[in-house]
């Protein structure tokens, strides 16, 4: 599955804790965020993969999954799915 082995390669990195991995989210300026892998589970998260798949599916020149999203959009989903 391609959205596996893109997790896999953006968890490799040694700036992301166990049990997370990194994204990139923004419209124009992409800015690179570390979430728990957890939110891969909710809903609405898996509506923004769907997004991100159609838009740019999973081989993304930036070398992680890039989220189609404003940065305030992903920060308030992000607040929510914590709680």
């Amino acid at each position: 599955m391609a959205i596996l082995r893109m997790i896999k390669k953006s968890s490799t990195s040694g700036d992301v804790p166990k049990g997370h991995f990194a994204v990139y989210v923004g419209e124009k300026q992409k800015k690179r965020v570390v979430i728990p892998i957890s939110f891969l589970s909710q809903p609405a998260f898996q509506n923004l993969l769907s997004q991100a798949e159609e838009e740019f599916g999973f081989d993304h020149p930036m070398g992680g999954l890039t989220i189609p999203c404003s940065e305030d959009f992903f920060v308030d989903l992000t607040s929510r799915l914590r709680k």
